[in-house]
């Protein structure tokens, strides 16, 4: 594999509309088209809804993630290199210009293939597959889950990211015991992943029911507090009493490695239900229902994670999703971190938090770098539960 391999990656998994152009693992160009004031009222992403605004959106965010990118192409030798190449190959001697022959700076496409909405991932997967056929690019197709598990690997276009090294153990090029543990938290996942080398995963846990992310989105939903619910709960905390209720920690001391936040989320209602009948549902009693679900969810979050470091012993610990978006979470998880002297790696970015495309670029550069390429563009398909362990190929 050259080095400064360009890709153009989309994602459409859910209510993000999103383009990136990477250069191997530097995040040139992302772009976010954000659907949530169209679901606010629903409570919840609509699918149809969804579909139809990522049909309206997707070539505009391509063309600002590639129109981003050429502005970066005067700065940064990695896309000169790539410029003048086109030049010499096409017999152009003028700079580029127009929007189409920017396709021809990329090497690659990548498109999320799942997990996901299915009519969301659609589209995405559409635009990916009839840019790789116009234009004659090889087509990667990528786990969203390993996009999250790998946004701690990426670099902005200077460079610089998290501290963490790729070396050629955790490539998979040598035969050392290495290994990360990666956690992902979202709205729709709860995982424990144990990574022996990129693109060699294990699965070790998962939600058995809601995913943390979706159990705060629930409890703001209990709470009058309308959606997403993530960011007002933690806002919310902040003033509240994380102690004034006593709710249960889900799954508190089990010796396997699952999750489970339905029952948390249903002593909550109950809660709920029972201030409301003492007419003592106010604004304090808010916070302090938040604090104390914000702080029971998250313990539960450690109990786990501490077992999975007990067990595998790994070298450092990934996380990714738009849970640790949540400085609460975050820092409670370093906390708890710090008695194993265990590393903490998140990615450079908060706008890497959650969903994006730049980190489906990056995950799929190590893809291109083992071969992993479509062999048949036109039957791709999109994979709504696409397993983590799966090869989305």
């Amino acid at each position: 594999m050259k080095k400064n391999y360009v890709i153009l990656a989309i994602e459409t998994s859910l209510d993000e509309t999103c383009a990136a152009v990477t250069i191997d693992e530097k995040i040139i160009s992302n772009v976010v088209s954000s659907q949530i004031d169209l679901h606010k009222k629903w409570g919840g992403v609509v699918p149809v809804i969804a579909k139809r605004a990522h049909e309206e959106r997707i070539d505009s965010v391509i063309k600002e993630a590639l129109k981003q990118a050429k502005i970066q192409l005067k700065r940064h030798a990695e896309f000169s290199s790539a410029s003048h190449r086109f030049r010499i190959k096409s017999g152009m001697t003028r700079k580029v210009q127009d929007d189409n022959e920017l396709f021809y700076l990329i090497d690659a496409i990548a498109v999320t293939l799942g997990p996901g909405q299915a009519l969301a991932l659609e589209v995405g997967i559409k635009k990916a597959k009839e840019i790789a056929l116009t234009f004659k690019k090889p087509l990667l197709t990528v786990s969203h889950m390993e996009g999250h598990l790998l946004s701690s690997f990426a670099k902005n276009s200077k460079a610089k990211g998290s501290k963490i090294d790729i070396d050629s153990r955790l490539r998979g090029n040598d035969r050392k015991p290495f290994s990360l543990l990666g956690l992902l938290i979202s709205g729709g996942h709860t995982q424990l992943v144990l990574v022996k080398a990129i693109g060699d995963y294990e699965l070790l846990g998962e939600t058995l029911d809601d995913a943390v992310g979706e159990a705060f989105d629930k409890v703001a939903k209990l709470l009058d507090l309308g959606y997403p619910g993530g960011p007002i709960i933690e806002r919310l905390a902040k003033e509240g009493d994380e102690y004034a209720f006593n709710l249960p920690i889900p799954m508190k001391g089990r010796k396997d490695l699952t999750f489970s936040y339905s029952g948390l989320k249903t002593a909550v209602r109950y809660l709920v239900d029972d201030v409301k009948k003492e007419h003592k549902f106010n604004r304090q009693t808010i916070c302090d229902i938040a604090a104390s679900f914000q702080r029971v969810a998250t313990a539960s979050l450690i109990d786990r994670l501490k077992r999975a470091v007990i067990i595998n012993k790994p070298k450092g610990l990934l996380l990714g999703g738009g849970v640790i978006s949540n400085v609460y979470v975050r820092n409670k998880i370093r906390s708890s971190m710090k008695t194993f002297n265990l590393p903490v790696y998140i990615p450079y970015s908060k706008k890497l938090f959650t969903d994006n495309a730049g980190m489906i670029g990056v995950a799929a550069y190590f893809k291109a770098q083992r071969g992993e390429f479509v062999s048949d563009v036109s039957s791709v398909d999109r994979k709504p539960n696409l397993n983590f362990t799966d090869n989305p190929c």
